[in-house]
Formats: structure tokens, sequence, C-alpha cells
């Protein structure tokens, strides 16, 4: 399985993390035609290799084009637009970009708007972004997402992030280093001290890395196939200003299983159609749900109910709150931590009539006890060959008995 390690030694940016992938190895003809369906007019995107510090790097420039000096936006320092959660969301689902990149895109966003509503004392939907909600911040979250697919990464993990310190000037005014934003969506997360008394840290860097990695600490057991370097667009005395980026093969270790902690919100409900239910279980899973189900139950008075469950990430939590209060008619929730135990894995690509499909394997104390077709291998195969998914599954269970 392709993994990504993002080592922030001297902090990270949105732009860093989208110029470290191109470095890796990201196609730039790739990156460009996808990010051109956001139809964000107002920017130009600019790529170009530099030296940093003695390292050669990759910088990712998406350039706010200057208005003429006649227009009248450009008397006000501030003319870039200032879009609202639900426009940004709209750009996004508007494009050609896989689910995958749709759904992450959204996710780091939501989970952006959440910090910056509790900074500010608002609600995520109607937050302004600024600096955030500018078309050039668009292309680094989105570019980071869609440059992740290109490479063919299937996890994310980060070394404990380094903040810096001192102040940083924005539209507020001047305010302390991790800017207010950064510190709400770093909550939780092992950071590094620096002496450095800068920003090396931004709302959107933090948002990025905070929403995709999988954990923060030491590099994963894996085997570095490329290797990226994206540059920051100052420079720092004595440091060099660049995030770097391990892409590879994860090594897992079959006697180990994984351990973590996931939290369980759960809610009844006797008075919501079954269009409404499905809808607030899209927009669940959409913010980064783990797993959404729904059981029919029987509550008080004999009205027969639905009980909705979310499996997500601690971080995640809030978001779930809001969006099952916002959209659901339910009064309220319950919610527990769980521990849970998952099998090491691993694929397998076994060849079949229908082409290659990979199969999933899940080992317990070594032993291979599970396995499973990989559906979307599958059901592309059936699609391009014209015959029933379940024929293709079991043509790749039976490849692989005999493998």
């Amino acid at each position: 399985m392709k993994i990504a390690y993002f080592d922030c030694f001297c902090g990270a940016a949105g732009d860093m993390i989208v110029g470290a992938c191109l470095d890796a190895g990201a196609s730039e003809e790739s990156l460009r035609r996808q990010l051109e369906t956001l139809k964000l007019d107002e920017v130009d995107l600019k790529i170009e290799k530099v030296i940093k510090n003695g390292i050669s790097a990759t910088r990712f420039i998406p350039e706010i084009k200057t208005l003429p000096a006649d227009d009248e936006s450009t008397k006000h320092h501030h003319h870039r637009p200032h879009r609202q959660l639900p426009a940004i969301i709209e750009i996004i689902q508007n494009t050609n970009f896989s689910d995958q990149v749709k759904q992450q895109s959204i996710h780091i966003f939501r989970n952006l708007a959440r910090a910056e509503a509790k900074v500010h004392g608002t609600s995520p939907d109607k937050i302004h972004f600024h600096e955030v909600g500018a078309a050039d911040a668009i292309m680094d979250i989105v570019g980071a997402a869609v440059a992740l697919e290109i490479l063919g990464v299937k996890k994310v993990y980060c070394s404990p992030l380094v903040v810096g310190g001192g102040t940083v000037e924005c539209e507020h005014g001047v305010l302390p280093v991790p800017a207010p934003a950064t510190a709400e969506l770093i909550k939780g997360i092992e950071i590094t001290p620096t002496d450095v008394k800068t920003e090396l840290l931004t709302p959107t860097g933090a948002a990025v890395l905070t929403t995709l990695s999988e954990q923060f600490g030491p590099i994963p057991s894996m085997k570095i196939t490329n290797i990226g370097y994206g540059a920051g667009s100052r420079d720092i005395p004595g440091r060099t200003n660049g995030l770097r980026v391990l892409i590879g093969d994860s090594v897992e270790d079959h006697s180990l299983c994984d351990s973590n902690e996931i939290c369980q919100i759960q809610s009844n409900i006797d008075d919501a159609t079954a269009e409404l239910i499905g809808h607030v279980i899209d927009k669940l899973h959409n913010a980064g749900a783990l797993d959404v189900y729904c059981t029919a139950v029987i509550m008080k008075k004999n009205r027969p109910g639905s009980e909705i469950t979310v499996l997500c990430k601690p971080a995640d939590i809030q978001t779930m709150e809001n969006i099952l209060f916002s959209e659901s008619t339910t009064f309220g929730l319950r919610k527990q931590i769980c521990k849970r135990t998952i099998l090491a894995r691993d694929y397998k690509l076994i060849n079949t009539p229908y082409g290659p499909i990979r199969i999933k394997q899940g080992f317990y104390q070594g032993h291979c006890v599970t396995h499973a077709a990989e559906y979307d291998d599958c059901r592309q195969a059936a699609q391009k060959h014209n015959v029933p998914l379940k024929e293709v599954i079991a043509s790749a269970l039976a490849q692989y008995k005999k493998a």
C-alpha cells in the first residue's frame, strides 16, 4: 500500500504540501488539468524549481492576478473574494474530481471552518474565510488532495508539527503564533518547540495535515520510493524553509494488530422521513465519518423509528454533531469513546480473466484469518467487460485460493 510521510522540519503550509508532492513525482500536467476545473479565474498557477538553503525544492504558486490600476476594488487593501463554506463546497462539487478528492477537500474545509468559527464565535457556514477563502488557498487545499491521489497514496502520516513562535499579522491584526485557528486545529497533537519567531505552520497547512494524517510521530515502517521537497515563499536565516515528503510502500508487521480510539455517536429519531435520513447519512459520510449505519427501532408510544450510529475520529466529533443537529430532527445525542482493534493487512494482486484484482488480507498473530476482493477493482472490471459484479468477485476469490 502506497503511503506518504510528511516531515515538517520547518513547519508546513498548503502550498508547501503540494510542492513536495510535485517534487516527489506527481504529474504537473495532470495536476494543472484537474485544478482548471475549479474555474478560479482570478488565479494564475506557477510551478518552479528553487534552491532553499542548498536543497532543491519545488514551489507551487497560485498567484492572484493583479487588477487594473483604475479598478474600483483596488482602492481597498483586501479585494480578494472572501468566500463562505457553502460557496467553497459548491465550487468543489461542480468539478470532475474523483469522489475521494471531493470528500477529502470538503472535509479539510469543514475542519478549517469549524476552527475559524470557534475562534470568532459563529457557525461554520457563516464564517468568512478571509485569506483561506481566497482562490490561492482553495488551490492549495484541493491541490494537496489531487496531488496525493496522483501519487497513488492511500494513507498519510506526519511528523510532530513545528509551529514557530512570536506573532503574525493578519486581517484581524497582530496575533500570537500559532494563530488562533491553527491552535484549534492542532489540539491534541504533539508539537515541537523552536526558537524561530515567525509563523511556520499556517491554518491551511494545519488543516490539510490534521485532516488527512493517520497519526503524528516517527516515520512508519516503509520502503521509500520517492522523496520530494516543497519550498516556502520566505527565506528563514539558518533554516531550510521547506517540507519533505517520503513516498513509499508500507511494510506491515503481520504479527501486530493496530489499536486506536474512535467515537461512537448515536441518535434515535421517530419523526424523520426516509429521504431525510438518507440525506443526513450522505452528509456524515462526506464530512469524513468512518462509518454510518441506520437501525430500525421501536421507541416510546410504540412509534417505529431509526437509530443513526456514526463512527468517527475523535477530532471529528464536533463536525458530526453539527451535521446531526442541523440536518436531522434529533433533540439529543449519545456518544462514547470506544477502543478498537484492527487486523494488520496487506494486498495481494491476483490475475483473473477480467484483469488484475487486489485481494485484501487480514492478519492476526501472523496468520491470515480473512480476505476479500477489493470492491472498486471488481466494479471497474465488471463495467469494462460488461459482466455481473458477482462473477468478477467469484473469479478473483477462486484465483486467490489457487495462488
